[in-house]
């Protein structure tokens, strides 16, 4: 008898989802659309990456971005180019904040994909906000050695900056 009622209850909760299993039929007004994803990179660049990595020092140019407070963080976009002759695989930022001569925070970015020679790419240190920050310093490192950066206010240009053939 009591196997009855167990049945008879769990066929019964089967058989009559409670309110919280329903699904809305109306969208949600509150509902945000999915961001657009970037374009996938070009053939050429894709084969520039896939060359064998760098290995040893690397030389970056810099464009060194403004760190913006994003709700208890600070958020910072530093634009970088590969001016190596190979691939850099595993760039990374760290940012060092200061308040005087004492280490207040400490934010990182990473590049997840290669970085081909010739190539510009943004990478965003995140670190926790802290009060009366007086400056900040870059680490720059990679995953086969160090990495030599040049602060610059605009990237060189590659034709340009190749003497003429004659």
């Amino acid at each position: 008898m009591k196997r009855f009622a167990v049945m008879s209850v769990l066929l019964g909760l089967v058989a009559f989802p409670p309110p919280a299993f329903a699904q809305s039929s109306a969208a949600k007004k509150d509902a945000v659309p999915a961001t657009a994803t970037p374009p996938p990179p070009s053939p050429e660049l894709l084969k520039a990456r896939m060359r064998p990595p760098l290995k040893g020092t690397a030389y970056v140019e810099l464009i060194k971005g403004n760190a913006k407070v994003v709700g208890k963080e600070l958020r910072n976009t530093h634009k970088v180019k590969n001016v190596s002759n190979a691939p850099i695989v595993g760039l990374r930022i760290d940012e060092y904040f200061y308040v005087g001569q004492k280490e207040a925070s400490v934010g990182s970015g990473k590049l997840r994909t290669a970085l081909a020679p010739g190539e510009v790419a943004e990478i965003t240190t995140e670190a926790p906000m802290a009060v009366g920050i007086t400056g900040s310093q870059l680490q720059f490192s990679h995953a086969n050695g160090q990495v030599k950066p040049t602060a610059v206010k605009k990237f060189t240009d590659d034709k340009a900056a190749a003497p003429a053939k004659k």
